[in-house]
């Protein structure tokens, strides 16, 4: 392969990426022609897409992307001059192929020569032969062949400038030069020595290769702006910082134990460097959750039709910004909620139209953040939940106790219970009772907290809370028979003594008491990890925000708040209930991360054990 083709291959990569983009501004404007037929700019905007692609693709020979491009462009074509109505047929088509151009797309990703032309560095090796270098036996292709064992030669290039006419030719000489591009994460010092036997017979010139600088019109506007980074890149980094904050915490420890002025003045600094580099390294995985909103768009409008029902999207707040891997593990629970909402939530036109509403219905999808976390929230006009018929169905299968009161928390409650189900069939999208446990499960993996909102008549909200990374969080640190425990920060709301007259039995987990005229449930942090020994004199009440309202944690001593590098727990104790990870601390001891809506399911979830007020002391 030649500088060229090496320079084609690099570029046919970089395509590919903005490949996918382009086919989502395509979607995005069919399904804008689809809900507007009038919306003229919609059709201009998904042939320019189509029309941008095509000419991309024809660039780089891909000849099976280009025809069916082509085909779309036509069909838009005649759309934008009238010559052609738009039906559901010529939709569907449109829609069909673009889902093909994504697959084709998709395919290139899997070619080699896609992606692993720039993976490696380049070097360009300049190689001419001494004239004799035959007569002694050397044969130059053997030692260009052994390059291959250090890393791929891309290119392989012969000059004949030295070539003789034909009268003066002898041919058992060595005439050739030879320029070589190799791809290679060897050394100089390691390319040279393939050449060391031939020393004598030839000179060899080695250098880095650079890329060709872009032509005016191949260089962005805001190139100065905006750099590719790759992902793992990023995560490394993000790794990195977090080591850096826990010997920071460390630093910190042992200049308070030495109670050196100096010490401790110098190690605030380096505190404070490192929660900004902390806060940099998480910007730079921030990216907007929009364009994970923007996915289901064509979603909905393909089980809307499946299901019979007129559905509308709306997106906001899709310029909020989470961690890139929280949008990543996000993206299949909002899948299921969206689902949800048009299979159960929404009525059929008819339905709405007898019901006073609008024949199409409104699924809304909305992002904000609020107080240190991101709120997502799945909302829809439809029927809402219909709470007797939820505590039927657990009824009959012995979920909840047949005359108990039940708020509607605890019917909430009812549908992440594993295998709930309403749905009188099986179908495609439910009735399986897979589904809201699953998610509630995703969801708490996150460290997330989910809630739902109902209004009989008029809709379900579903409500998720996230942190807005994984890697780093800041928490408040506590302490329980000497071992550590840490909650996330932004799950606290206050902090007090343990109240007169709280009566703890010996084997108590839980209870609930009085806190300012409010009834309290609390979790006895001591009983609940079975941690033995005598309790101190004076105990603490952590006020926390659970999935289902708030819930009180005791514990012996409060340690304050503590920038906190998430560690996963190992595979023997990821099964254990309430611990979301662990952490270390600056004096090189472990402590162990609170899983806050696991520990308030404890107390709460379940409907069968939950107490009233009357029963609190």
């Amino acid at each position: 392969m030649g500088a060229d083709d090496e320079i084609l291959a690099a570029a046919r990569a970089g395509f590919m990426d903005e490949a996918l983009d382009t086919l989502r501004q395509l979607e995005q404007g069919l399904l804008r022609m689809e809900q507007d037929p009038g919306d003229r700019e919609a059709v201009h905007d998904a042939f320019r897409a189509a029309h941008t692609l095509k000419g991309a693709a024809g660039m780089f020979g891909l000849d099976a992307l280009v025809r069916l491009t082509h085909t779309l462009e036509s069909t838009l074509d005649t759309l934008r001059d009238g010559s052609q109505p738009l039906t559901d047929a010529t939709m569907a088509a449109l829609l069909r192929g673009g889902d093909g151009l994504v697959a084709l797309v998709a395919s290139l990703h899997d070619t080699p020569s896609a992606s692993a032309a720039s993976a490696e560095p380049l070097w360009q090796l300049a190689l001419q032969m001494g004239t004799d270098a035959l007569r002694n036996g050397l044969d130059p292709l053997s030692f260009i062949r052994h390059l291959d064992t250090l890393g791929t030669v891309r290119a392989v290039y012969t000059r004949d400038a030295r070539l003789p006419a034909l009268e003066a030719l002898d041919p058992e000489a060595c005439w050739l030069d030879f320029e070589i591009t190799l791809a290679t994460t060897a050394t100089r010092a390691a390319i040279a020595d393939v050449f060391d036997f031939l020393q004598d017979d030839c000179t060899l010139t080695l250098h880095p290769a650079s890329p060709p600088p872009p032509t005016p019109a191949q260089r962005p506007a805001d190139e100065g702006r905006f750099i590719r980074v790759r992902a793992d890149k990023l995560d490394r980094l993000v790794d990195l910082i977090g080591e850096l904050v826990t010997a920071g915490s460390g630093a910190s420890s042992a200049a308070r134990e030495a109670r050196s002025p100096a010490c401790i003045e110098a190690s605030q600094r380096v505190h404070a460097l490192v929660q900004s580099a902390r806060d940099g390294a998480l910007a730079l995985r921030m990216v907007p959750i929009g364009q994970t909103f923007s996915r289901f768009q064509r979603v909905v409008r393909d089980v809307g039709k499946a299901l019979g029902k007129e559905v509308g999207l709306q997106i906001l707040g899709g310029d909020t910004e989470l961690d890139r891997i929280m949008v990543d593990a996000i993206a299949d629970p909002l899948m299921h909620l969206v689902r949800n909402s048009l299979d159960h939530g929404l009525e059929r036109p008819e339905e709405r139209t007898a019901r006073g509403k609008p024949a199409r219905g409104l699924l809304r999808l909305q992002a904000r953040q609020e107080a240190g976390s991101v709120v997502i929230e799945v909302c829809d006009d439809g029927r809402g939940l219909d709470r007797d018929r939820i505590v039927a169905k657990a009824m009959a299968r012995g979920l909840a106790t047949p005359g108990a009161a039940l708020d509607d928390a605890q019917v909430h409650a009812l549908l992440f219970e594993p295998g709930f189900s309403t749905s009188e069939q099986v179908t495609d999208l439910s009735g399986r009772g897979v589904g809201m446990d699953v998610v509630r499960r995703q969801v708490e993996t996150l460290r997330g907290q989910i809630l739902l909102h109902s209004t009989p008549g008029q809709g379900t909200t579903v409500q998720i809370r996230l942190p807005l990374t994984l890697a780093i969080i800041d928490g408040f640190l506590t302490q329980v028979a000497g071992v550590g425990y840490v909650l996330p920060l932004d799950s606290v709301i206050e902090c007090v003594e343990t109240p007169p007259g709280l009566r703890l039995g010996p084997h108590a987990e839980s209870g609930c008491l009085d806190l300012r005229g409010q009834v309290l449930p609390y979790l006895d942090l001591r009983a609940c990890f079975d941690h033995a020994g005598e309790r101190p004199p004076r105990q603490s009440l952590i006020v926390v925000r659970g999935s289902t309202g708030r819930i009180g944690l005791l514990v012996d001593r409060l340690l304050g708040e503590h920038q906190t590098v998430i560690k996963p727990l190992g595979p023997l104790f990821r099964h254990l209930p309430c611990i979301a990870g662990s952490t270390i601390l600056g004096n090189g001891e472990v402590a162990l991360i609170l899983d806050v809506p696991a520990l308030a399911r404890l107390h709460t979830d379940s409907p069968r054990t939950s107490r009233h007020a009357s029963e609190c002391p």
